[in-house]
């Protein structure tokens, strides 16, 4: 049985898109107008490395067994949906147009999977035992979430890595670490069959090249533990955030290893602040896979380079982080720092734009 799946945000979202089409499933990506019409005209472009390959390989969404339209977001229904993709930054989602559609997937109560850095605050309602409202403050409008069943939400850890190459038209995304999305299962169990369906499907497909078929990376893996998307949020902390400095960026590589042992401080705190949440350590990823892994990132984070850009707001996993440590009664001098850092540099930006 094919799926129709409906995913907000084509950068990000076309590499799940490409992966769930190739499955024979159906998606439509929200986006701007620019970029809707470029996908609905030639589709996109999905590059990605391939280990043991010199060449990269390239999947063009025209020559995939499932169907990609675009559209804006005032001209789709969510209830024409099987599942909705949430694949925007957070503060995206309080944009006109954008906003009501989110409240009408909410509305809906299509099961929607979100692949954002910043775990949407109904998803962090499924962690017992957190004063919610008192994480509010490390989002950019809290409100936009108030209608959506925390059950019928859930999180995919967006641990593979792409960006858009600037030289390229919109329609393509470079994927410069091809790991896998880990989702957590539904609150409601007749939902988990659509993501264990599209596991399934993923897993069996095979690229056609010169010497036969061949694996491609970035799966989708289900998990039954709400925690293991969390796994994330020491990455981010311990690389992302740290690519922001007082005067510009540095790559995540360098944030990383040029001082290994805060970076692992940072990692493990927050690692460990999982497990007091209720994660096992088996939900986790080591720091030392994490740091091979980050010898690889040559380019500063997203979070980083839109503080660059003048943007007046970012995603803030590392403000939830040191909110819920909060709560906890515990702190580290690291991210405290960290987390001062950007909101002096989003106040500075702010102050620009007004």
């Amino acid at each position: 049985m094919a799926y129709n799946i409906l995913i907000m945000g084509a950068s990000y979202g076309s590499l799940l898109a490409s992966k769930m089409m190739f499955g024979g499933h159906n998606v439509k990506l929200v986006c701007l107008p620019a970029e809707a019409d470029l996908i609905n005209a030639e589709g996109f472009r999905v590059r990605m490395p391939v280990k043991g390959r010199k060449d990269q390989i390239e999947i063009d969404s025209r020559k995939l067994p499932g169907k990609v339209s675009a559209a804006g977001p005032a001209d789709v229904k969510p209830s024409d949906f099987d599942l909705v993709g949430l694949a925007m930054q957070e503060p995206q989602y309080r944009s006109p147009g954008v906003r009501e559609l989110l409240d009408a997937v909410a509305k809906s109560k299509v099961p929607c999977m979100s692949i954002m850095n910043m775990p949407p605050l109904p998803y962090v309602k499924r962690i017992p035992g957190l004063d919610y409202n008192a994480l509010k403050p490390a989002y950019t409008d809290p409100t936009v979430w108030d209608s959506f069943d925390p059950a019928l939400l859930t999180l995919c850890s967006p641990d593979p890595q792409a960006i858009r190459p600037p030289e390229e038209k919109v329609n393509v995304l470079q994927v410069t670490l091809p790991t896998n999305f880990k989702v957590a299962k539904f609150g409601v169990d007749k939902h988990n069959a659509i993501l264990v369906k599209l596991q399934q499907d993923i897993e069996a497909v095979r690229f056609d090249t010169p010497e036969g078929p061949i694996e491609l990376p970035v799966k989708l893996k289900v998990h039954d533990s709400i925690f293991v998307p969390l796994a994330k949020w020491a990455m981010l902390l311990a690389g992302n955030y740290r690519c922001v400095t007082k005067d510009g960026m540095r790559t995540a590589q360098e944030a990383v290893h040029s001082d290994i042992e805060t970076s692992r401080s940072v990692y493990n705190f927050v690692n460990d602040l999982c497990v007091k949440l209720g994660a096992s350590p088996n939900d986790l990823v080591p720091f030392e896979k994490y740091a091979a892994a980050a010898q690889s990132l040559s380019r500063p984070a997203s979070a980083a380079r839109a503080l660059t850009n003048g943007a007046p707001n970012i995603e803030r996993a590392d403000k939830l982080v040191q909110l819920i440590a909060k709560q906890k009664g515990l702190s580290h001098p690291a991210i405290d720092a960290g987390v001062a850092l950007v909101d002096s540099r989003l106040e500075a930006n702010r102050k620009k734009a007004a």
